[in-house]
């Protein structure tokens, strides 16, 4: 006795008012050798993606938990870490969708070329873009400056107001408001007067030619040795740097905190000269003598 059964189909074609009809049988020992040779051919590398897939998924989130780790030991941007995140989790995850494939013969040449191709092309149209993009990314990763930062960049100086992911936000001393891509501030050249605790200030003052110098040295020191927001240590500099034309000029130097910067600055300029004046001592000014003289 027959333990196979067969199946019959039936296919209908209708075309220019002819009926066609197309039988087609399959026992039911046809189906199982097509079963027994898929399970033969395709069953392990099924059953290995799988486990690759599922290793791969522990291993990707053993790797971010340990880059999360890493940003909070940098102390990265809080706006910064989701991104960076999400990023690497999407990279591992698009390498291993594409190892499970490849495992189960699925040819990904074309389609990583085809990949390839599209992100050239995006990267290209938004090539400005992106390069404020990763010029945000630098920033926030590498911390040159923070906010709250005076810095003086891109032609521009003021306090850092925000760090934005594509732009940095400044405020100048006079309040206006200053937007600079982060492209050309990432890679162009920058200084950074809120880095150090400490500033050195440095004057330029000048006596005529017949004061003493003795004594314009002495109302200098004098002057730094009163102010008690000027350091001890590094401690002060003073000496004669030019004699030119109409004075002989007084190079001054003392380290402030950075706070105090521009207090200590503008008060010792207003203080010398009311000193200067009280001693006697001339601050010149640059003056021209003009000789006439009449022909016989």
């Amino acid at each position: 006795m027959n333990q196979f059964h067969t199946f019959t189909t039936n296919f209908y074609i209708k075309k220019n008012n002819l009926k066609f009809i197309i039988k087609m049988e399959i026992t039911t020992s046809e189906i199982l050798d097509k079963i027994s040779d898929l399970t033969l051919n395709y069953g392990p590398k099924l059953l290995g993606a799988i486990v690759v897939w599922i290793v791969g998924s522990m291993i990707i989130k053993g790797l971010l938990s340990t880059f999360n780790k890493a940003l909070d030991k940098r102390k990265t941007d809080e706006s910064l870490k989701p991104f960076l995140k999400s990023l690497v989790g999407m990279l591992l995850k698009v390498l291993l969708v594409i190892s499970v494939l490849s495992m189960l013969g699925v040819e990904m040449t074309s389609f990583i070329a085809i990949l390839g191709a599209a992100g050239l092309a995006v990267g290209m149209a938004l090539s400005g873009t992106l390069q404020n993009f990763a010029g945000g990314v630098i920033i926030l990763l590498f911390k040159p400056f923070k906010v709250g930062d005076f810095i003086d960049a891109q032609g521009y100086k003021g306090v850092v107001k925000e760090i934005q992911i594509f732009n940095t936000i400044l405020t100048e001393l006079d309040n206006k408001t200053v937007i600079i891509p982060n492209g050309g501030l990432s890679t162009g050249s920058m200084v950074n007067y809120s880095t150090e605790p400490e500033r050195r200030v440095d004057w330029t003052f000048g006596i005529g030619y017949g004061d003493s110098i003795d004594q314009a040295k002495n109302i200098l020191a004098d002057l730094i040795a009163k102010d008690n927001r000027i350091l001890k240590s590094p401690e002060h500099f003073i000496a004669v740097s030019a004699l030119a034309d109409s004075s002989v000029n007084f190079t001054v130097r003392a380290w402030v905190k950075a706070e105090d910067y521009w207090g200590v600055f503008f008060d010792m300029n207003e203080n010398v000269y009311n000193a200067f004046n009280e001693a006697g001592v001339n601050i010149p000014f640059p003056q021209m003598d003009v000789h006439v003289h009449k022909n016989a």
